[in-house]
């Protein structure tokens, strides 16, 4: 049946369908060389990549992804705040240090040295950054968790006692691992744990 309307199409219409039967074949051959039996003005339509050729597009774009998520740390405003080589501030999501830049506080216990080690980390350094709901917090710092290679910067700094673990929903999507990080450092007597008196 379907032989028979085929047959009686018009030419035009019988060209047009061959020629996309072509392009499926291209695309899902590679075989490139088939194409110039397509009509001139169908041949740029089947100057699509290989399904190879697809993949590596697709590779490139992660990569460009997480390019962008790269910058470099110019300043350290205290523990758990950090400022970017483009003027913008940064607050680590999910963790806390004793407060060091506050006017309205005193410098509170373990706050030297939790921007000391901060600095450590991750000054002058080109950082990962990984996104979780909020963009920034009501002082227009952006939230994000901070990587050094493979390590998460955020938790390191809970895991050696300089910060403690706080919840700020909707951005939790690390908590669970971050709570495990302070009990640790709170078991073992890191930091702040041993050095000062927290509720």
């Amino acid at each position: 049946m379907a032989k028979i309307m085929f047959i009686n199409l018009p030419k035009k219409e019988k060209k047009i369908i061959i020629s996309i039967l072509f392009i499926i074949i291209l695309l899902i051959t590679g075989r490139t060389q088939l194409k110039e039996y397509l009509p001139p003005e169908l041949q740029n339509l089947a100057s699509f990549p290989s399904p190879t050729h697809l993949a590596n597009v697709k590779d490139t774009s992660n990569q460009n992804v997480l390019k962008e998520n790269l910058v470099k740390v110019t300043k350290i405003v205290d523990g758990d705040t950090i400022q970017l080589e483009n003027g913008m501030k940064l607050r680590y999501i999910g963790i806390d240090t004793p407060e060091s830049v506050d006017p309205r506080k005193t410098v509170e216990c373990f706050a030297k040295e939790a921007n000391k080690r901060n600095t450590e980390l991750v000054l002058g350094k080109i950082v990962r950054l990984e996104k979780d709901v909020s963009e920034t917090d009501r002082y227009g710092r952006l939230l994000r968790y901070v990587y050094v290679e493979d390590t998460m910067i955020n938790e390191q700094l809970v895991r050696e006692g300089y910060a403690v673990s706080s919840s700020y929903p909707p951005d939790i999507k690390h908590q669970v691992q971050l709570k495990a990080a302070e009990l640790g450092a709170r078991e073992n007597k890191r930091g702040l744990w041993t050095s000062c008196e927290i509720e």
